[in-house]
């Protein structure tokens, strides 16, 4: 694969990229671990991440700006896989995902995530949200003894039982956290607002409210000050067998928010994207990322958006920012002990805010329709059962409404036969327009159009096919059984102006020659 994205690099760009690479590290640091920590990991692993994930995507990838890492729209899956089947096999999944996603860089899936339907991840992404959000409240209220639930409802049960253990200390904190974002982000957007929102709590926690809320250091042990360990997990063919088709939804989920990611990425810069490498970058970080403790990571959209927004010029910049927070780990992360989790609650909350994509939603959900559908059965199920029946009901079902749709666009017509028709074929002939897919889900209302062609009096039946778009196995069926039928009663079939491509899968199939080529009229043959 060659690489296009240092094209007329210059020396003059290391500093772009140096720039663009820090101010993307002080983003990842406090989201690193805040992902992490909600998907029931220890907070390193989300550095871990950050750092070979980053380094990896930026090596092998299909894009200049592309920042890859732990991202909120995994949380959902790798929390239930966590409280499933445990942390061990949270790195299975993960490397099986980034298998999973090289298989896809190779067979050209990047072209078929395209039809994903917009419904199902925008509902996806907004059951996503409600999920991250709901996963706070206990930490925004410093509730304790609260157990981690894999379904949204045992959740809301488990904060309720436990809703007379909140702390005053950790609502202040969190508040704190919550008027720093709003007011940074109205005021100083340049400033690193979530940095900042773990910052001001972290330091007030410290001097006033020591030993008082929860933080780090308390609940996890603290951060080690060391390099993540090289360590390859025990893959047995029954492990496979149980974690393949999370797996799956982890590589489908992380090639979606990957390339739409660079989608926007190309957007801001006017410039163009691999998908094919892309996949290819992604499914090696996920591959090598659970061999030294991290999690699942995809491309980050808000991430890849600051790293432009701060000068990026190549992928040097996103190497930086691994190299930032590698050093941070190094050398500054006790300090992490001091973070409490109420302020990590309202980063992520945000973060949810902004993923939720509230007026896409609700401009879906106002049209009546099969898509207003999709939308909400893939939302509710994401939140009231898991992510991977969401996907794979909400796509199943968007086929449904889409096979519904098609079958409406065939229309069969009765036309009057020109004088041109009646002098070459006879006066007992009859003429059909017939418009629209001739596939599986159309064949059926064809074939129960014949009775009613098939009359004593008729001779000759004229199909005009020139709109027919497509025809397929179950639609050729379908012209062999009327070519049966008709034949049966000495009738003959003749088909008109059939475009090219049905026509030559007809030839394919060996129907061509039984229906006669002298039963084939073109445009010029016959008007």
């Amino acid at each position: 694969m060659k690489n296009h994205r240092f094209t007329n690099y210059a020396l003059s760009d290391v500093k772009k990229d140096l720039i663009a690479g820090l101010t993307v590290g002080i983003v990842a640091i406090p989201l690193g671990m805040a992902f992490a920590i909600a998907s029931g990991v220890k907070p390193e692993y989300g550095l871990y991440t950050t750092i070979i994930a980053g380094f990896l995507v930026a090596l092998f990838g299909g894009s200049r700006f592309q920042v890859a890492g732990p991202t909120g729209a995994f949380i959902p899956i790798l929390l239930a896989i966590v409280l499933q089947y445990g942390y061990e096999d949270l790195l299975i999944a993960g490397l099986l995902a980034g298998i999973f996603l090289l298989i896809m860089s190779f067979i050209g899936v990047s072209q078929l995530i395209h039809f994903v339907p917009r419904s199902v991840t925008i509902g996806f992404t907004a059951g996503i949200a409600v999920i991250i959000f709901s996963g706070q409240i206990a930490n925004f209220f410093g509730l304790t003894g609260v157990e981690k639930k894999e379904y949204f409802h045992e959740t809301i049960m488990e904060l309720m039982a436990q809703a007379h253990t909140w702390n005053g200390y950790s609502v202040l904190l969190g508040v704190i956290g919550f008027v720093t974002i709003l007011s940074i982000t109205k005021f100083a957007p340049r400033i690193p607002v979530l940095l900042f929102a773990l910052v001001v709590p972290t330091i007030v926690s410290v001097i006033w409210l020591d030993g008082r809320v929860e933080t780090i250091g308390t609940a996890f042990g603290g951060i080690p000050k060391t390099l993540p360990q090289f360590a390859l997990p025990t893959i047995t063919f029954n492990k496979v067998l149980e974690l393949w088709q999370p797996a799956l939804i982890i590589a489908m989920l992380g090639a979606i928010e990957s390339l739409l990611s660079t989608v926007v990425a190309d957007e801001m810069t006017h410039t163009k994207h691999n998908p094919k490498r892309e996949l290819f970058g992604q499914g090696l970080a996920n591959i090598f990322t659970p061999l030294f403790g991290g999690i699942p990571a995809t491309g980050a959209i808000a991430r890849t958006a600051t790293n432009i927004r701060s000068g990026a010029v190549s992928p040097l910049s996103s190497i930086f920012q691994s190299g930032f927070v590698l050093l941070f780990l190094v050398l500054l992360s006790p300090y992490a002990s001091y973070i409490p989790l109420a302020a990590m609650a309202p980063i992520l909350m945000f973060v949810a805010w902004n993923m939720s994509a509230r007026k896409v939603f609700a401009q879906i959900a106002r049209v009546r329709s099969g898509d207003a559908i999709v939308l909400w059965v893939t939302f509710l199920l994401t939140i009231f059962v898991n992510l991977t029946v969401a996907v794979q009901v909400g796509i199943l079902l968007s086929a449904v409404f889409f096979l519904k749709k098609m079958i409406g666009e065939l229309r069969i017509k009765k036309q009057k036969v020109t004088a041109a028709e009646v002098m070459q074929f006879g006066e007992a002939t009859v003429k059909y327009n017939i418009q629209g897919p001739l596939f599986f889900g159309t064949a059926k209302k064809f074939e129960d159009q014949f009775e009613s062609w098939i009359q004593e009096d008729v001779k000759t039946i004229i199909m005009k096919m020139e709109e027919v778009s497509v025809i397929d196995a179950t639609g050729e069926a379908a012209i062999a059984n009327l070519l049966d039928y008709a034949e049966s009663e000495h009738i003959r079939i003749i088909i008109k102006k059939l475009p090219q491509e049905p026509r030559s899968f007809l030839k394919k199939s060996g129907l061509y020659d039984k229906i006669g080529a002298d039963n084939f009229y073109m445009v010029k043959d016959l008007t």
